[in-house]
Formats: C-alpha cells, sequence, structure tokens
C-alpha cells in the first residue's frame, strides 16, 4: 500500500514537472526572453531582475516550509522542541519585514525608471523614425503606412535598425498589440490613438499577436513583423504600391466585418482612414466635450468643424502638414 502510494506521487511530481515545461510555449524559443530591441532589452532586464529578488524570498520560503514539514512530522520518536506558548521574536520580525521591503524598493525604483524611460520614444537625429498606424479588427490587423501610401493586413515589415512609431486604435473590441521580442504590449481601444515605439535591433521575421480576449476567433489575431535592411524594405513598399489593389472605403467596411484573413497588401487606403475610424468611435465626441468645456460657449453640435482640432482629446495630439492638406494628417499621441 506504501509503494503504491509513494508511486503515485512520484507520477503526480513527475506529471507536474512536464506539464510546466511543455506548457510554457510551443515554439522551440521563449520570445519574451529573446530580445531583438532596445525596448525589449530594457524590459528583459528588469524581467531577470525581478525574478532574481523574487527568488530571494520564495526559495527561502519554500526550503523553511520542507524542513518544517519533515522536521515536526508526527511520529512517536520526533525529538523535535515543542513550545506552544511561544509567540514572539524580534529578530524574526526585522528578518520577515525588512527583507519585503528592501526588495520592494529595489524593484519599485528599477520598475519606475525604465517605465519613465520607455514610455517616450529616444530623440532621433541621424535616421527618420517611421510611423505605422494600426486598428484592431474582428478578428485581423490593418497596419496603415502614412508616409508610403501602403496597407496590410496581419502581415507588417519594418526597416531593422529604425525606430517605428506605432499608433494604435480599435474598430471593434479592445484589443493589446504585443511582439514579445521587441517590446512589452499596448491596448488598442476604441476613439483613442495610443502609441508604441519599438526597434528590431537586426533582420529577422518576430511573432506578434493580440494579447486581449475578443471573441471567438481570437486566436486568430497574430501575426509577422519582418524587419529587413532599408534598401528591401524600400524594395517591398514599391512592389506592394505596383501589384496590389487600393483599399476603398466600401473595401475597408467589408475587411472591418467580423471574420478572419488571410494576408492581404493595399497600394493606397481611404485618405485620413485612421482618424475617422478613431473619431467614428468616440474620439470625436470626446474632442468636442473638451472643447465645449475650455470655450463655455453654445456650440452648435451638428457643426462638425469645431471636432477639427483633435489635440484637445485627452491623450492625443493631431498635427497638421503646414499646406495644411488633411490627407497628410498624422495622429500622434503625447
Amino acid at each position: 500500500m506504501k509503494k503504491s502510494t509513494k508511486l503515485r506521487g512520484v507520477m503526480l511530481l513527475a506529471t507536474g514537472l512536464m506539464s510546466a515545461v511543455l506548457l510554457t510555449g510551443c515554439s522551440s524559443k521563449f520570445v519574451v526572453f529573446d530580445p531583438q530591441g532596445p525596448v525589449a532589452q530594457t524590459q528583459y532586464r528588469l524581467i531577470i531582475l525581478s525574478a532574481i529578488l523574487c527568488a530571494i524570498v520564495v526559495i527561502p520560503v519554500l526550503g523553511i516550509t520542507a524542513f518544517i514539514i519533515w522536521r515536526y512530522r508526527d511520529k512517536p520518536d520526533n525529538k523535535a522542541p515543542y513550545q506552544p506558548h511561544w509567540d514572539d521574536s524580534k529578530v524574526l520580525e526585522i528578518v520577515w519585514w525588512g527583507i519585503p521591503i528592501i526588495i520592494i524598493g529595489i524593484l519599485g525604483t528599477y520598475t519606475a525608471r525604465d517605465t519613465y524611460a520607455l514610455a517616450r520614444p529616444p530623440v532621433i537625429t541621424d535616421t527618420k523614425p517611421i510611423e505605422i498606424q494600426v486598428t484592431s479588427l474582428d478578428w485581423k490587423w490593418l497596419f496603415q503606412y502614412p508616409d508610403q501610401q501602403i496597407a496590410t493586413v496581419n502581415y507588417v515589415h519594418i526597416p531593422a535598425g529604425v525606430q517605428v512609431d506605432f499608433v494604435l486604435t480599435s474598430d471593434a473590441p479592445m484589443n493589446s498589440f504585443w511582439v514579445p521580442q521587441l517590446g512589452g504590449q499596448e491596448y488598442s481601444m476604441p476613439g483613442m490613438a495610443m502609441s508604441l515605439w519599438l526597434q528590431a535591433d537586426k533582420p529577422g521575421q518576430y511573432y506578434g499577436t493580440g494579447a486581449n480576449f475578443s471573441g471567438k476567433e481570437f486566436a486568430h489575431m497574430h501575426f509577422n513583423v519582418i524587419a529587413e535592411p532599408q534598401a528591401d524594405f524600400n524594395k517591398w513598399v514599391d512592389g506592394v504600391k505596383r501589384s496590389s489593389p487600393k483599399l476603398t472605403d466600401a473595401g475597408y467596411k467589408e475587411l472591418s466585418k467580423p471574420g478572419i484573413s488571410v494576408e492581404k497588401s493595399f497600394s493606397a487606403f481611404p485618405p485620413d482612414l485612421f482618424g475617422s475610424v478613431v473619431a467614428k468611435n468616440g474620439g470625436a465626441d470626446r474632442a468636442h466635450d473638451m472643447n465645449m468645456s475650455k470655450t463655455d460657449t453654445n456650440v452648435d453640435t451638428k457643426d462638425m468643424s469645431k471636432l477639427n482640432n483633435m489635440s484637445d482629446m485627452p491623450g492625443m495630439d493631431h498635427t497638421q502638414s503646414t499646406d495644411g492638406n488633411a490627407k497628410d494628417q498624422s495622429i500622434k499621441t503625447r
């Protein structure tokens, strides 16, 4: 009977260890621990620091727990001391309160430092960053390149070694944009334009996905990020312009319907499509409310010209080119 119980325990332990190993990912590479850009590198160092600090507490606690279970196990010849009236130790109080306070202080300091450092992209002087507008749909990703005037679905090309400014919104339930090897996730939310800057230090193909459950086909919201040299990126852009159809208003309406999609490319897209998606999902109303509260005047709610300046919207800047061409407008987050 005892042998059967021990064998069952060993089997359970082995199953648990195998599950822990096999369920950590279906790939041969743990993408979170394989940083390929400056943002991911910073976050990787913070993850390692957090793991080490947690191990300082977890490993001794588990070791002491196992020792106590063994030392004070119920058996007739156990010589462990029995002190039923013991209830206080100043030394132990200082140890089990002091260590966590020091750990939290260290972890909080480094977390705040790195969070503020990554909140804004570094000032680039030699290479111009590329802007990509990202819209999460049911259940696909639309990428628009405002400078190149092309768009893609469920895949994105970027030049390696160049800062990429992603601007995120949603034309469906909110989601979360995540490329683990390049950096942490950022939410895409209806009526808002969220910012996330990433960079791939070297050419490669990186896995991207939606990290927020958004419905029955959520599992299909993944995409590839192809980082390549600037010359190859330029050739890819030219190829898309030559060989791909245009994304029209009717085409976008069809694309935005719930359903999964294969990878697609478009040689053009409707002017200010991204801004109109933000506006129709509540961005315009929020900008209007802000304008109303600032001016405190009786503004006609049907006068949509009052909504052109979206820079008053919380979390958004809506800068316009010097020639005033709405097609060249770009939405940037603060």
